[in-house]
């Protein structure tokens, strides 16, 4: 009997985990926004390059991006890979992100929900600036975002987001042919974002 009590139990944890998951709604999303990065410079290549503002490379730089995931009434969970370069001052980066996230609603209005949640994942940093040798880096992305989602008919939803980001990658930078200049950097990305997203 006990037995039976168990494999009864555990049909209706099955059943319900089946139901709510039913309930969810798959999502894609198209974003655009602006990216911009604190860079930290080595010693050796602001010894080098004359104190360039690295800061300044990926700064409010046009930032695509897309994402894939499930969501209901209470939150949502997805992956996004977004896509960013800049420069300046002679130095050119890219940054690219794989990310999961959760966020959790908040209804303001029949049509209008708050979200807040957290991030993680890989940032990939590539230096390609004319004259150095390409290089690039994967590190950990940690963070959070918080926005406003609203509802423009049953399958289809805009939102206004910001999201923060701390990373270690890192990328070196050596003339081409040439000796090693210095390193950079890549501690904290933040980012605002315009989403279109449409359930199926």
């Amino acid at each position: 009997m006990t037995a039976f009590k168990k494999l009864l139990l555990a049909f209706t944890v099955l059943g319900a985990s089946t139901a709510a998951l039913a309930s969810d709604d798959n999502f894609a999303s198209l974003t655009l926004g602006q990216t911009s990065d604190k860079v930290k410079k080595s010693h050796a290549l602001n010894d080098n390059l004359n104190h360039p503002n690295a800061d300044g490379v990926i700064g409010k730089d046009t930032t695509w991006g897309v994402r894939l995931g499930q969501q209901n009434s209470q939150g949502r969970y997805y992956a996004t890979y977004d896509n960013v370069s800049g420069s300046h001052n002679g130095i050119k980066l890219r940054q690219e992100n794989l990310l999961g996230s959760y966020d959790l609603f908040y209804p303001v209005g029949g049509s209008t929900k708050l979200f807040g949640g957290a991030t993680a994942g890989l940032t990939k940093m590539t230096q390609e600036s004319p004259g150095f040798s390409r290089d690039s880096d994967i590190g950990y992305a940690i963070g959070g975002q918080v926005g406003v989602l609203q509802q423009v008919s049953q399958n289809t939803s805009v939102e206004l987001g910001y999201r923060y980001l701390r990373s270690n990658a890192s990328t070196e930078m050596s003339e081409r042919g040439g000796s090693k200049q210095g390193s950079l950097d890549l501690t904290s990305s933040a980012q605002t974002y315009l989403s279109a997203n449409y359930a199926f």
